[in-house]
């Protein structure tokens, strides 16, 4: 594996969290250390009277952090979109909720959409009152229309890609695996004993799954980028301190879901979290 820097603001081959990394599980939990920072800057960010223009420099680079997540994922997965697909680093929890490697990217929105009705209803008689709140329940109806249109064409980016794995999980039955797990049988079959599969039928083997993985490669390249670009459509369209509040509700149910995941797999002893992850079960 390659050797990915942990802090997104460092171009070196070490990051903050002590030395190199040198697996995506390592960079992981790296990066979720990095997120819990970041949530407690945003609280801060929060209780403040900053300014948008002041906000804006913690906001990009929540969102950095975020990008450079994707960009490391990406460079890992040419290597082994195997692990990526099915993380070690989740909880079974988590990992079943998972879609295509990752969180469905409609998620933001209801997830945006649950933080402003919270809000509203919090701070219902100040909105009565005509008093400007400037979280998420404080949203125009320019704010919604757009969220509402972008809502629309992520699920459908959503199902084409959805669709796209669907046909690429079929051909695992397509007639060259099929033909080639017949031959591979016949032979085990006919020398059970002293089975040995040949140099050709290893290759034949080989050049038959690594197109399979090639497709997943793509698919899953597909899915982070309609990931990464949700969240980043959303806090366009909010003003500054409404991004922090949704940055905030981002961060703590992903921090959340992930301490909860791991105390369940601890409950009931299984082992959820690892570089040995079983996946007997199974993202």
């Amino acid at each position: 594996m390659s050797v990915v820097p942990c802090n997104c603001y460092h171009t070196t081959e070490k990051g903050n969290c002590g030395g190199e990394i040198e697996s995506f599980h390592q960079f992981f939990e790296c990066w979720i250390s990095e997120q819990n920072q970041h949530l407690k800057d945003l609280l801060v960010a929060e209780s403040t009277q900053l300014t948008g223009e002041e906000l804006q420099p913690l906001i990009d680079g929540v969102v950095e952090h975020y990008e450079y997540y994707y960009k490391a994922k990406s460079s890992w997965a040419k290597q082994d979109v195997l692990a990526m697909l099915s993380p070690t680093w989740t909880s079974s929890f988590e990992e079943a909720f998972l879609w295509i490697g990752g969180w469905r990217p409609s998620m933001a929105f209801h997830l945006l959409y649950s933080k402003s009705g919270m809000q509203f209803e919090a701070r219902l008689n100040e909105l009565i009152q005509g008093l400007r709140t400037y979280d998420l329940g404080d949203l125009s109806a320019s704010q919604l229309a757009q969220l509402d249109e972008m809502q629309r064409r992520t699920i459908l980016e959503e199902r084409e890609i959805s669709d796209l794995m669907a046909r690429h999980q079929e051909t695992l039955a397509d007639a060259s695996m099929v033909e080639l797990s017949h031959v591979v049988s016949e032979m085990i079959r006919s020398d059970e004993r002293d089975f040995k599969e040949s140099k050709e039928i290893e290759d034949k083997v080989e050049s038959t799954l690594v197109p399979k993985e090639e497709g997943l490669e793509e698919i899953l390249l597909k899915a982070d980028e309609l990931r990464l670009g949700t969240l980043k459509a959303i806090v366009n369209v909010l003003a500054p301190k409404q991004a922090v509040h949704f940055l905030i509700a981002a961060a703590e149910l992903h921090l959340r879901l992930h301490d909860w995941g791991k105390k369940m797999d601890a409950r009931k002893g299984n082992h959820g979290i690892g570089e040995g992850k079983n996946h007997n079960s199974s993202i």
